[in-house]
């Protein structure tokens, strides 16, 4: 199978696409596909006290977390910004997790910091284990790798136009170093997000998340950008969102979807409004909210 790789970004030296990205974005959409993210860093976290412990750190409730069920958790400041994210599942005896490529020495610095007396060990399992996406997140041994993946996969490529157009965010590119959890909200049941759980115990910036979430108005609000498709090019991370020469947001992920054409993420100035028209890197766009302006809660965006 021909892979044509990423050749920069987060997701450099994994497969980008197989030579037919739109036909791959319908089988990963169909859960026909496997995706190859064995860049992705993998850790796990051993000992009696390990979930107890991750839960007085994380935002996300996981002191009773079954066996089995995946999660996903940020690590905030005092302020409430974003710093860290993870994802995983527990086993029973072992929580192994995932992390941004690139983000994982900060990471595991931060969390061997915190043990003091916890009945816990951290160990970087990124040598001898990696990540597939296979109808959902899945960490597998390297030298199972391949038969993991099968026969029929997708490429990053795929991977990411679906999630753009779910509006789901990935940490360090649709954020930045003062995003907090409520400007990309995705409220499940008691979360703020897939990430945030409101009901929990304390942890470091939950004050900040909380006091946004229940006074509503959030500085900026993740939107959906549908993109001119006369345009060759994709906008770059990072760049400047603007209405006319003034900057009103920042510029995160984007793809080519193969139902809606370019589409991308960004985070706007709150009180934009939702009807203004908008360029990034000269490229046309128009908005789709994704967070309502004045509380703060996520919208699930109508796909087709």
């Amino acid at each position: 199978m021909s892979a044509v790789l990423n050749e920069g970004g987060p997701d450099a030296g994994v497969p980008w696409h197989y030579g037919d990205p739109m036909r791959e974005q319908r089988w990963l959409a169909a859960g026909e596909a496997t995706v190859d993210l064995r860049h992705r860093p993998v850790f796990t976290v051993t000992g009696a006290d390990r979930l107890t412990w991750l839960n007085a750190m994380a935002s996300q409730e996981l002191a009773a977390l079954p066996p089995g069920v995946p999660t996903v958790a940020y690590v905030l400041n005092h302020q409430g910004h974003i710093t860290h994210v993870f994802g995983g599942q527990d086993d029973g005896e072992t929580f192994w997790a995932h992390t941004e490529p690139g983000h994982l020495d900060a990471l595991l610095t931060h969390l061997r910091r915190m043990v003091f007396a916890a009945r816990v060990e951290i160990a970087d399992r990124s040598d001898t284990h990696a990540m597939i996406l296979d109808g959902g997140p899945r960490i597998v041994p390297r030298d199972d790798l391949e038969a993991a993946l099968g026969e029929q996969r997708a490429g990053t490529w795929a991977s990411d136009a679906l999630r753009v157009a779910a509006g789901i965010p990935r940490a360090f590119v649709d954020t930045d170093d003062l995003t907090i959890p409520n400007e990309v909200a995705m409220p499940e049941g008691l979360a703020l997000g897939p990430a945030v759980h409101l009901k929990k115990g304390c942890y470091p910036g939950q004050e900040a998340v909380a006091r946004i979430y229940n006074l509503g108005r959030p500085p900026r609000r993740l939107v959906r950008l549908l993109l001119d498709g006369s345009m060759d090019a994709l906008p770059a991370v990072g760049a400047p969102v603007l209405v006319g020469d003034k900057v009103v947001g920042r510029m995160g992920s984007s793809s080519r979807h193969y139902e809606l054409g370019p589409i991308g993420l960004a985070l706007v100035k709150r009180n934009l409004p939702t009807d203004a028209p908008l360029t990034v890197d000269g490229i046309a766009a128009s908005q789709e909210t994704l967070v309502d302006p004045e509380v703060g809660v996520h919208f699930r965006p109508k796909i087709g």
